[in-house]
């Protein structure tokens, strides 16, 4: 897939990404690292938690979620976030869940200040392998124009 410009996109457009596996190790490593509550990194003390089990970090989730939002919609020069709105974490992800993104272009419109560029709104929902939804935002993104050509 070409990557996207401004001029490519309208409100509705819907992107899908593939799927990524998440793994036992995957969800503990990362909260070793970077959210180390037990129900992240133990088996044995997140059976005793509300998640009845052990369960990734929200946090993860999102850095997935980007991965495979990059991957589904592929804008030129990359996906720079504006900001992000209305971040929802709706199910555990599980070992062994394979989460998918979709996202739907809510509004574009061209930069009234800065010539070359748009923001667009888009809504990902990410889900895990029986469609549930696992996480949603909205985020504010910054979208390149298609460059010019010639003199």
């Amino acid at each position: 897939m070409a990557e996207l410009y401004l001029e490519d996109l309208k409100a509705g457009d819907v992107f899908e990404s593939g799927g990524h596996l998440v793994t036992e190790a995957e969800i503990v490593e990362f909260a070793r690292r970077y959210d180390p509550q037990p129900f992240h990194l133990d088996r044995a003390a997140a059976e005793k938690s509300l998640f009845r089990g052990l369960a990734a970090s929200g946090w993860l989730t999102a850095a997935i979620t980007m991965k495979l939002y990059v991957a589904g919609m592929r804008l030129a020069q990359g996906s720079i976030g504006l900001g992000i709105d209305d971040l929802r974490w709706l199910k555990p992800v599980r070992p062994g869940d394979t989460l998918k993104a979709r996202s739907e272009v809510l509004s574009i419109r061209s930069s009234r200040s800065k010539p070359g560029r748009g923001i667009a709104r888009v809504r990902t929902v990410t889900t895990n392998q029986k469609g549930e939804a696992v996480q949603s935002f909205v985020a504010t993104v910054l979208v390149w124009a298609r460059p010019k050509t010639g003199n």
